[in-house]
């Protein structure tokens, strides 16, 4: 269905945009919210755009691309940030996947609950 990489949303520090795949739109509107509001606020404090993404494995990637010669994007605040968002937002982003993996990968919500547990 998918090949390599699947953008879930995206959020522009240059162009105050935030974007969100339509074919997320069954998504309940309080994680698309949860998304748009982790997003924007990352790229408002630390700059460039902000991308998750699903690898072809269903593993939800961030994806980070200041422009060339953005001398205000903060490299070293944005490791830590996603690093916080990854910690404070773990059950977010797990829940993420598994829906990812369900729905578009057609995996068996029991074994993907196995896999948790081991």
């Amino acid at each position: 269905m998918y090949q390599d990489r699947v953008v879930l949303c995206a959020s522009s520090a240059y162009d105050k945009k935030f974007y969100m795949n339509d074919d997320f739109d069954t998504l309940p509107e309080q994680i698309k919210n949860e998304l748009k509001i982790m997003c924007v606020l990352y790229t408002e404090d630390v700059g460039g755009v902000l991308t998750l993404e699903y690898d072809e494995d269903g593993t939800l990637l961030f994806s980070v691309n200041p422009k060339e010669n953005d001398f205000s994007f903060d490299e070293i605040g944005s490791v830590l940030k996603i690093k916080e968002l990854q910690r404070t937002k773990s059950e977010l982003l797990e829940a993420l996947e598994i829906f990812y993996r369900v729905f578009f990968l057609n995996q068996d919500p029991a074994d993907l609950l196995d896999e948790e547990e081991e």
